[in-house]
């Protein structure tokens, strides 16, 4: 059964959020949710997403988790990032590090001194599953696991004893 074929078959565990009508058909995103009320999974209906190329620049961690020079997503969006203050941006840090093929739209931005800062204007979950994930969310989750082992025992504890006063709190 497709994502759209769950979401039009909801029931009361699925939380149904419409966003409008496309050529008749309804276009939205619904979440799975378990007895508890946590988002246990995301399906995505998508009509009309268009493909992008997008170029990656050589030196930057895009090109790096990618590893070659273009790649193709989906985005159903035009929001687009001033070119007016690109320069500005780019003279505070702010790498573009994949743009369309003629540079004038950035389409991807990463922040070379943060532990993972990359983030697109496509979509990555219209590409990424259970068995295969899109490469930004398999490095992200990488650098998150890294990092988690990198902090230091009274941190991770500390982090324990929150996490499970919250649990405890929603019980």
């Amino acid at each position: 059964m497709t994502a759209k074929e769950i979401v039009q078959q909801s029931t009361d565990a699925i939380v149904r959020i419409e966003a409008g009508d496309k050529d008749g058909e309804k276009v939205g995103t619904g979440f799975v949710l378990d007895k508890s009320g946590l988002i246990a999974t995301n399906l995505h209906v998508v009509a009309g997403s268009s493909q992008i190329k997008v170029k990656l620049h050589d030196g930057t961690r895009a090109r790096e988790i990618y590893g070659e020079p273009v790649i193709y997503e989906r985005h159903r969006h035009r929001y687009e990032v001033n070119n007016h203050l690109r320069k500005h941006l780019e003279q505070a840090g702010l790498v573009c590090s994949g743009t369309s093929p003629d540079d004038r739209l950035v389409e991807i931005i990463e922040l070379p001194e943060h532990p993972f800062f990359v983030a697109s204007q496509f979509h990555p979950e219209f590409k990424s599953r259970p068995l295969r994930p899109q490469p930004l969310f398999r490095e992200f989750v990488g650098a998150a696991l890294a990092r988690s082992q990198q902090r230091t025992p009274e941190v991770a504890d500390r982090g324990s004893q929150v996490a499970e006063q919250e649990l405890g709190s929603r019980n």
